[in-house]
């Protein structure tokens, strides 16, 4: 009985963690996939890729836009039109050309915070980026249950279960993607084209309506009024509500997420790849456009030809102003044709989302050392995310307007963030004009993103749950991983190559040293130290080795060795993120090369062992022998071939 309940644990663990050094999946594949699998498309077909998460929240938007603003919705769409087209998407297309290989503004952020504060920024980035996507999740599952349960083929069976349902549509997600997904750019083209079609079908229809019946203009402009008759109080009034609607930005990060796939010119190269960006700033361009004009047009419809109370929670209208209008005008056949066109957009968006958080953890993490194992297999996450929808959507009750909040915040902080990345790539190339342009841009997101935190906090709770969560498991891997090797590989210059084949004639003996004054007096005098010390033969010649430190944060690295020569010492000089990581991967490569042991001299350090501890996790100091002896062992486990490492003084 117990070997078999170790059998299936065993058949479980195999099947959880099958295909560890998977492919991406989805859209988010890495620049080396996508060029070795050869998913290039032409830009207009990615930007449907990206038009399931950006499109589809035309059918929650207008409902959600009416709601909060009231009959002042059309203004403050106006508004969030305006700052799409003159905010948020100059931002991007400056991403664009800066990160053309899909990382986004948290690459650009992270050039430009280097050391542990690029790291963090990054990692709380991720937080917010993380929330993003699981609301997108649970949101387009909620409201694709609405359009569903409001359906009036639907509604006396389904009336009452928006939460089962939701979580039924989650569960589905999951199922999928634990099964294995690959997101058909056929399928969402398809999709993006029906939805729009359909929707530019109701939208006409009811702009026709309102040319029809100037009296619901009429009856608009007296709501207007009974607020102010002056047109810069409904304008400021507007200001202050836009933030409300801010999640009708979604889908510009998504957008430059798959620049990878994007097509571009023949003569690219992968360090100017300046067709790709010209191509995906029309992908950028064209879905705004796309967009501004429907969020208008159906901001004006719904507004204008809906009762208020039909938005409110429990009204027909709320969650799905669009799907009313088409039953209203069209009747229940093109109606239900409507609602399962959107619920299947959104469904496509959250299987988006869920491909975009399986690979949103192996894409940065790894770089830093900062990934458990287990987060390189797909279903393990897919499992964690799912739980972590499910809990999200019983917490709002698969209520789309409270999950708004939540939407906005994430969306918010990665423009924001993109805004200060933009910003500051122009203040460092001096560009005047746009330093001004852009810190203008981003005091306006930091400003929506603030108000949105202030009405609405549970995007932030959610987000700081999810920093937390990141940045503990984070350094807790870092911590784990810390004594691997942690070198990508080694080049050295002509004269270190020369001073590692004299020593190759003999034994070789390398003593580790801190540069200070770097004369000739310090040389002489480490040496005799270490001789004396250690009982090298003075016969057998010494080779100097000094590591120094960059950009301790940093996980990998390659490691680049010059040789000089002060007097007759002969000295390999190296700059890595470790002290420790790079003497052991050198001696390494030296046993290698010269298929002799080398060994190491160092000298005994003084000092609390906690405190080297979180020297070397942060500085990539500490007490170097012990950790440098810890790496090899690890590395090699081999005693006979293991390089010789000695401390003496």
């Amino acid at each position: 009985m117990r070997d078999t309940r170790m059998n299936r644990g065993s058949r479980l663990r195999d099947w959880l963690l099958e295909g560890t050094n998977r492919a991406p999946q989805g859209p988010y594949e890495s620049e080396e996939q996508v060029q070795a699998q050869g998913h290039t498309n032409p830009w207009w077909k990615v930007m449907c890729l990206t038009g399931v998460d950006y499109f589809s929240t035309l059918g929650y938007q207008p409902g959600i836009a009416a709601l909060a603003a009231g009959a002042l919705s059309p203004i403050a769409t106006l508004v969030l039109v305006l700052l799409t087209l003159f905010g948020a998407l100059p931002v991007y297309n400056r991403v664009a050309a800066e990160s053309p290989h899909g990382q986004g503004s948290i690459l650009m952020l992270e050039r430009l915070l280097p050391f542990w504060g690029g790291k963090l920024m990054v990692l709380a980035l991720l937080g917010f980026a993380t929330t993003d996507f699981v609301i997108t999740i649970t949101l387009s599952a909620a409201d694709a249950s609405a359009h569903l349960i409001e359906n009036p083929f639907f509604k006396s069976a389904l009336e009452g279960q928006q939460v089962l349902v939701t979580l039924v549509l989650v569960a589905l997600l999951g199922v999928v993607f634990l099964r294995g997904f690959r997101e058909a750019i056929g399928l969402a083209v398809a999709l993006v084209i029906l939805y729009l079609v359909l929707n530019a079908v109701v939208v006409g229809r009811g702009v026709l309506e309102v040319i029809a019946h100037p009296e619901v203009f009429d009856n608009w402009r007296a709501a207007l009024l009974t607020k102010s008759a002056n047109p810069l109080v409904l304008l400021g009034i507007s200001l202050v509500l836009f933030p409300k609607l801010a999640l009708g930005l979604s889908g510009f990060e998504t957008g430059v997420a798959v620049m990878p796939q994007v097509q571009g010119d023949p003569s690219d190269t992968a360090a100017q790849p300046k067709g790709r960006t010209r191509n995906t700033r029309k992908l950028l361009t064209t879905a705004a456009l796309i967009m501004s004009v429907f969020l208008l047009a159906s901001s004006l419809a719904t507004t204008l030809l809906i009762p208020a109370e039909a938005f409110d929670k429990g009204g027909e209208a709320n969650g799905r102003a669009l799907a009313f209008l088409a039953h209203k005008y069209f009747g229940d056949a093109f109606g239900t044709v409507y609602d399962f066109s959107t619920i299947a957009i959104l469904w496509f968006a959250g299987a988006s989302a869920m491909a975009a958080l399986i690979n949103l953890v192996p894409r940065y993490l790894p770089r830093y050392g900062m990934a458990p194992e287990w987060t390189q297999a797909s279903r393990p996450l897919v499992l964690l995310f799912t739980v972590i929808a499910f809990l999200v959507t019983i917490l709002f009750r698969a209520d789309v307007d409270a999950q708004g909040g939540a939407y906005a915040t994430g969306v918010l902080v990665l423009i924001s963030s993109a805004s200060l990345a933009v910003f500051l790539s122009a203040r460092a190339h001096k560009e005047r004009a746009a330093s001004v342009a852009f810190a203008v841009i981003t005091l306006i997101f930091f400003y929506t993103t603030v108000v949105n935190v202030i009405e609405r906090p549970d995007g932030l709770r959610i987000a700081l749950f999810f920093i937390f969560a990141i940045v503990v498991v984070s350094l807790v891997s870092r911590v784990l991983r810390s004594t691997e090797l942690r070198v990508e590989s080694i080049e050295l210059d002509e004269a270190a190559r020369l001073f590692l084949a004299e020593e190759a004639k003999g034994n070789i003996r390398i003593i580790a040293n801190r540069k200070n004054a770097g004369d000739v007096l310090e040389y002489d005098g480490k040496e005799a130290e270490v001789r004396f010390d250690t009982h090298i033969p003075l016969e057998d010649p010494i080779l100097f080795l000094e590591v120094t430190v960059d950009d301790a944060s940093d996980f990998t690295d390659v490691v680049e060795i010059q040789g000089f020569q002060v007097g007759r010492h002969k000295i390999l000089r190296a700059r890595a993120a470790s002290v420790p990581n790079a003497i052991a991967a050198i001696l390494l490569y030296v046993r290698d090369r010269t298929s002799k042991i080398p060994h190491v001299y160092f000298g005994w350090t003084e000092g609390n062992p906690f405190l080297f501890a979180a020297r070397f996790i942060l500085f990539g100091e500490g007490d170097i022998a012990p950790v440098t002896r810890e790496i090899l062992r690890q590395a090699e486990h081999d005693p006979k071939r293991r390089p010789a490492v000695h401390v003496g003084g």
